[in-house]
């Protein structure tokens, strides 16, 4: 167990090279607004060292956290959730790059995967000023709300997502005699 703080090396093969953004949901927030960056790290009190040094580092940081339990492998799942804005691919890089003094590892090394994309991308900000919807408005205009209302409507939850205001739809409520 690392009491005393992390320092170069600590981590030396103990984390995994593959970087997760918007995999997972936001427990604080819209998706739209929060960005998820996931990894996986052998050992809890290793990955429980790394969400501190994340959480104590990042003031863009919203929330850093470890996953509940293991996976089938006995690896946990380090997750951190930041706002969603245009310096996310530069604030990543430069975590990542600290992070790479604590595991001894190279970024070149790293490979990142968008939400459901199966192809490895860079770890770098060009690559993730590709990938990453930097604003609300570029994340509701790529993934739009459609895909969250399949998920309520699968899970049972009432959905609450209402059509924009325009000429078509106000024609149509009109017709259907909602107004």
């Amino acid at each position: 167990m690392l009491r005393e703080g992390l320092e170069q090396g600590d981590l030396k093969r103990l984390v995994h090279t593959e970087l997760h953004i918007d995999e997972f949901k936001s427990k604080l927030g819209r998706d739209e607004d929060i960005c998820v960056v996931s990894f996986k790290v052998r050992g809890k009190e290793p990955a429980t060292d790394l969400v501190n040094f994340i959480e104590k580092g990042y003031e863009w940081v919203v929330d850093a956290d470890v996953s509940s339990g293991e996976m089938d492998d006995g690896d946990y799942i380090v997750f951190v959730e930041c706002e969603r804005t245009r310096d996310i691919p530069e604030n990543i890089v430069v975590m990542m790059e600290d992070l790479m003094n604590v595991t001894g590892q190279k970024l070149k090394q790293w490979r990142v995967r968008y939400y459901k994309d199966q192809k490895d991308h860079a770890l770098d900000v060009a690559s993730l000023k590709e990938l990453i919807p930097q604003t609300p408005e570029e994340y509701a205009q790529r993934y739009g709300t459609k895909e969250i209302d399949k998920l309520k409507t699968a899970a049972g939850v009432k959905v609450t997502t209402r059509a924009p205001k325009n000429d078509q739809t106000e024609s149509l409520r009109i017709a259907a005699g909602i107004l």
